[in-house]
């Protein structure tokens, strides 16, 4: 694997995605644990406010904070780990594991970027696990805005609109997105399938802890520790 070489594609484009990075059988496991521990209908996290504004139509789950070790070892895995070194540097660190669950005909997730912008040393890496295909007959495909991690704050603006110079991407199942936080992304909404995908985030070496804790919207930002608007855009 060329690791330099992806790092270059991801620091240009902001992303990269690999497919077939991770074997079937170990993405049907963390599948099959995925959709057993959030069942057939999971109460949200956020407040409707949170919701409505958002259209973040996403529960998380943290596994590691519950003392579930199962996710570990994909996190873990060899190539991975040199692939984000190569990007972030020797020293980075881990964050945490959040597997991210969609139910049925839901609205997905409006554009958004994961940490503010304004610094652009700050910022989160995206490790993102497709344990199961994400294509047009599921709905629920990532769409992101090439090289928009280095443009600064996301527009204002609709959350769900189409932007020029998108990219709409299918995802197979054991597909790896590397996917810098500052880089616009959404995702379109979910048909009749539910939806999942684990996020490894890591960050460089010495990146606050919270860097996540207020995300960008086109029509706010939002911080998640204290559940409250601090920016009303629109």
């Amino acid at each position: 694997m060329e690791f330099d070489k992806l790092a270059k594609q991801f620091w240009n484009d902001g992303f990269v995605v690999l497919e077939s990075f991770f074997k079937s059988d170990e993405m049907e496991r963390l599948c099959h644990l995925s959709f057993k521990q959030f069942g057939e209908s999971p109460d949200f996290v956020h407040d409707a406010e949170f919701l409505k504004r958002s259209k973040a139509d996403v529960i998380p789950w943290f596994p590691q904070r519950e003392g579930v070790l199962d996710f570990d070892a994909v996190g873990n895995q060899s190539n991975l780990q040199r692939l984000t070194a190569a990007i972030l540097g020797k020293e980075w660190q881990e964050q945490y594991t959040m597997v991210m669950f969609s139910n049925r005909n839901s609205d997905g997730q409006s554009w958004h970027q994961d940490c503010p912008p304004e610094d652009a040393s700050l910022f989160n890496l995206n490790r993102l696990v497709y344990p199961h295909d994400i294509d047009d007959r599921t709905g629920g495909r990532t769409v992101v805005m090439p090289g928009s991690h280095r443009r600064g704050v996301l527009p204002a603006g609709a959350p769900n609109e189409d932007l020029d110079g998108q990219i709409v991407l299918e995802l197979k199942k054991g597909t790896l997105v590397l996917l810098h936080g500052h880089c616009w992304h959404r995702v379109l909404p979910i048909d009749d399938c539910k939806r999942v995908s684990i996020n490894y985030r890591a960050a460089p070496a010495g990146t606050p802890d919270d860097i996540t804790d207020v995300c960008v919207y086109r029509n706010m930002r939002y911080r998640f520790s204290t559940a409250e608007v601090v920016e009303d855009r629109v």
